[in-house]
């Protein structure tokens, strides 16, 4: 399912995709009264930005004069000019001193012999007066596009007025092609302050929007990734090159560079007809090779390649390397279309030269295998050999194109679409699961073997992600094709386990597959897949609370083991990461997830990057690093929209971070999307989670009803999921903290309670800590103010030594918000330190805000609990524990509310006892209900 998490887009229309850095600050600079010079190459969208500001700001302007230049005009005096001012001649010529008005008529409508050189003065007063004219009756906004085309005229007139205008309200807004940074002379046309902004290629998400907005909609996210090469991120190109794959209907073959359409060729290759035949050889020679070096072209046989570089250099093809011996093409586009030019029989031939030529053994069989037509079983097996040392490498993506080139290569009879699977496994792995998911399905038109067909059928299941729904027709036929075959029944029934997480929402029915599907792997002797069973079995026990998630760990992580489990993503490795993060082993997990992450950033496991990604960014957060939590969640989100993996995940996680340490509004746009296509996918795991971050920015927004709406929400669905460890999404606290804020007291201590038995039973400290610090929330909303500080002075402290930075500045704010409550001064300081060491930044404005506030009036005291005046001669210790005797306590519950002992709370109540004349707990409570029927 092809969608993207947006990048935030304000202050700019919605077709300007990609641009809102230069947009935002052109749109500054001219609401400042100042004037902007848009620059960059041919086809990067200088046009399509100024377009928009002229848009955006013609409401702001009484007078918007227009013009844009063109080549073949550019020879002709005063063009532009007349396009500026033209259609206000009338208006403003009855202003102008006699001299000025007729110098101005001749030069735009062509009657008379106005030259520069003959009026010169009158000219260039004329251009300033009529500016002025027009702007004594209001701003006027001048939009140039292509000054570089500017006749020589009208640049001279509009440069001399620019630089005279100075306070009067006219802005310039002038767009100029340049290929480098060479933009300082076309300054001249504009006013001294005139900001110039260079209008940069596109990122490769960017140009993925791009096309989906002009309609490519069915391209591969790996077409889409050679698009983005290949057109260096020009749009125009960009589109080009799209229009040219959607009306090809046969894609290049796998290794080949894209079709390059007829207009591009033209725009980029004009400068090929200087260079003599044997420079346009060498050239070919270089665009075929993947890195080309004077040496390799020398090898190759192209003898003078040295001379015949330096001549394409001199023409602007080559981009001159001083230092390095790496032959590069100024554009990626020009390499594109050599190649694309070149005949069929010229190009097989430049791959012939360097299949010898390469020192590197993959690219020799790279340039073999495309120097050679039809099917040869030993072009074939060098390349099912180079594919595995890419693999070896960590370049799933290279050993993907590698397998497919085999495949075409291999005869029928060596069985072709054993090499397309694995080569769209290697696809999975980088991420391509658009290509994997072509090649699964071409597979299942022509494979009988049970084991080829259930390995595709895998691959389907695998490419859907978290929209599993969609492929429910699938497990029927995958379970018919495996038969009573144990390793592939394994196959199956993990990936139902798998379903039942993700559709049904059924972990005890999820906990079952993965127990079977184990066992099936086992009887097989299929030791990899036993332990992703095990692991992911781990996984759900950890989220139910289950007694048996270590001793299930313990199995995953037993030898012997497979390499390829101990670093996937739904590995024993990952499923111990979980388990020490939810255990308050922060260094710990850490560590574990770190090693992780390096592992697979060396082999190229692109979906299992964006996971242990997240996992480091999970840990930072906890830690209270919310910077460096922020960085890492962007970075994966960036992935995942770039991979289509993950992309509800990662949103969450962003969206948490944005949350603590950046922009709460972007927060709470990604946890809206997250949850809208969580809900798409019937993904109910993730609606839950997204749900929670939704939860969590609005309690930071101060939309505590918002908060409380959806972390209910997050109760039910976790509740219909048989989900009972707290920490799985730590969202208790948050939402008991919330129904404080509403008034909600009696609801906030059931979440308290219920939560803290949970806790208790699991030994989760740190969420034992963060739901008594939303009790001293609890207990000061009643008026409890003494018992609510002890209660928050210790939960700091608890929090500090646990590492949970984040939750212990939390804690020193809602202390500071508490004594502000009481007379005297108080101070924020604390709170701002510990939140300025998280780099809290939405926090941090919340005590700033906080600390400006005049000081609030004391709260009004609760009314008196009923039995209130029969506890009026006992000390505040006996106080509070007869109070939670009258609410139902034990004396364990007393002992952990009140952070004593359970021996003090005896000893306590032994003189309770003793000071009211009473027995037993049950004298207090006929006592309190006494007291209630006066």
């Amino acid at each position: 399912m092809r969608r993207d998490f947006q990048e935030p887009a304000r202050c700019r229309p919605d077709l300007v995709i990609g641009r809102d850095e230069v947009f935002g600050q052109a749109r500054e600079q001219l609401a400042r009264g100042g004037s902007v010079l848009l620059h960059g190459p041919a086809g990067i969208g200088k046009s399509t930005v100024l377009r928009a500001l002229a848009a955006d700001n013609a409401g702001t302007a009484r007078t918007v004069l227009r013009c844009s230049a063109t080549e073949s005009e550019s020879h002709l005096p005063f063009l532009a000019l007349a396009d500026l001012l033209g259609l206000v001649l009338d208006d403003v010529a009855g202003k102008l001193p006699a001299a000025q008005r007729t110098a101005l008529e001749s030069a735009l409508t062509g009657r008379g012999e106005s030259t520069l050189q003959r009026d010169g003065l009158a000219l260039r007063l004329a251009v300033l007066s009529a500016l002025r004219a027009l702007a004594a009756e209001g701003p006027v906004l001048v939009v140039a596009d292509d000054v570089q085309w500017l006749d020589s005229a009208s640049a001279e007139l509009l440069g001399f007025a620019a630089r005279r205008l100075g306070d009067t309200p006219v802005r310039m807004l002038c767009a100029v092609r340049t290929e480098g940074q060479e933009y300082d002379r076309h300054l001249r046309v504009s006013p001294p302050d005139t900001l110039a902004l260079r209008v940069n290629p596109l990122s490769r998400a960017q140009v993925s929007d791009l096309l989906g907005h002009r309609g490519y909609t069915g391209l591969p996210r790996s077409t889409v990734r050679d698009i983005h090469r290949t057109s260096g991120g020009n749009p125009l190109f960009a589109l080009e090159l799209g229009r040219a794959l959607d009306e090809n209907p046969t894609p290049p073959r796998p290794g080949e560079p894209l079709p390059v359409p007829t207009s591009l060729r033209t725009l980029v290759l004009n400068r090929l007809e200087m260079l003599s035949d044997e420079a346009r050889r060498t050239l070919l020679v270089a665009s075929a090779g993947a890195r080309p070096t004077l040496a390799l072209l020398r090898a190759a046989g192209r003898e003078n390649a040295e001379a015949e570089t330096a001549q394409a250099a001199a023409l602007g093809l080559l981009a001159t390397e001083p230092e390095g011996p790496a032959v590069r093409f100024a554009h990626p586009l020009i390499s594109a279309a050599l190649y694309a030019e070149a005949p069929a029989h010229e190009r097989r031939a430049a791959h012939a030269a360097l299949s010898k030529a390469a020192s590197d053994p993959i690219e020799r069989a790279r340039h073999l295998a495309l120097a050679t037509t039809g099917t040869d079983p030993d072009t074939a097996d060098s390349l099912a050999e180079a594919a595995a040392l890419a693999r070896d490498r960590g370049a799933p993506s290279v050993a993907a194109a590698l397998g497919l080139l085999a495949a075409r290569h291999t005869p029928a009879e060596g069985n072709p679409d054993a090499r397309r699977l694995q080569a769209a496994e290697d696809a999975i792995t980088a991420g391509e699961l658009d290509l994997a998911r072509d090649v699964a399905r071409d597979v299942l038109t022509r494979a009988t073997v049970p084991a080829d067909r259930v390995r595709a059928w895998i691959m389907v299941i695998d490419t859907a992600g978290h929209a599993m729904s969609e492929v429910d027709s699938v497990f029927p036929q995958a379970l018919a094709d495996a038969g009573d075959d144990p390793q592939l029944l394994a196959l199956i029934h993990y990936q139902l386990t798998w379903r039942a997480v993700l559709v049904d929402g059924d972990f005890d029915r999820a906990r079952e597959e993965a127990a079977h599907s184990a066992a099936l792997a086992a009887r097989a002797g299929d030791r990899y897949n036993e332990l992703m069973a095990l692991a992911f079995q781990a996984q759900i026990e950890t989220l139910m609370g289950h007694p048996d998630a270590p001793a299930t760990i313990k199995r995953a992580l037993k030898e012997p083991q497979d390499p390829r489990v101990s670093c996937h993503h739904n590995g024993a490795g990952y499923s111990r990461f979980r388990w020490l993060i939810m255990s308050d082993q922060l260094a710990e997990a850490r560590a574990t997830v770190t090693a992780l992450l390096r592992e697979v950033q060396r082999t190229g496991a692109v979906e299992s990057e964006v996971h242990f990604l997240r996992g480091v960014a999970e840990t930072e957060l906890r830690s209270g690093h919310c910077g460096r939590a922020l960085d890492l969640a962007r970075e994966s989100l960036m992935m995942a929209r770039d991979t289509g993996i993950g992309e509800v995940a990662s949103a969450v996680l962003t969206s948490l971070g944005e949350a603590s340490g950046g922009d709460v509004e972007r927060a709470l746009e990604l946890a809206r999307e997250a949850v809208g296509h969580a809900e798409e996918d019937g993904d109910q795991m993730y609606v839950s989670r997204a749900l929670t971050a939704l939860g969590y920015a609005q309690l930071v927004a101060g939309d505590a009803e918002g908060a409380v709406r959806s972390l209910r929400r997050v109760r039910e669905l976790e509740h219909g999921l048989g989900i009972t460890d707290p920490a799985r999404g730590r969202w208790q606290g948050d939402l008991a903290e919330a129904l404080v804020r509403t008034g909600e007291l009696g609801e906030a201590q059931a979440v308290i309670d219920g939560t803290r038995e949970q806790a208790l039973r699991l030994g989760r400290e740190s969420v034992l800590a963060v739901l008594d610090r939303a009790e001293g929330l609890l207990r000061a909303a009643r008026g409890e103010h003494e018992a609510a500080l002890a209660q928050l002075t210790s939960v700091q402290d608890r929090l500090a030594k646990l590492g949970y930075g984040l939750e212990e500045a939390r804690t020193a704010f809602a202390l500071a918000q508490l004594r502000t409550r009481r007379p005297g001064p108080t101070s924020y300081d604390e709170a701002a330190r510990l939140f300025r060491r998280c780099r809290a930044l939405p926090w941090l404005r919340q005590v700033d805000a906080a600390g400006a506030a005049p000081a609030a009036e004391p709260a009004p005291q609760a009314a008196p609990a009923p039995a209130a005046d029969a506890l009026e001669g006992l000390a505040a210790m006996e106080r509070q524990v007869a109070a939670l005797v009258m609410e139902g306590a034990t004396n364990r519950e007393i002992a952990a509310r009140l952070f004593i002992s359970v021996k003090t709370v005896e000893a306590t109540l032994t003189r309770v006892y003793r000071k009211l004349g009473i027995r037993s707990r049950v004298d207090i409570v006929r006592l309190a209900a006494g007291r209630r029927t006066k």
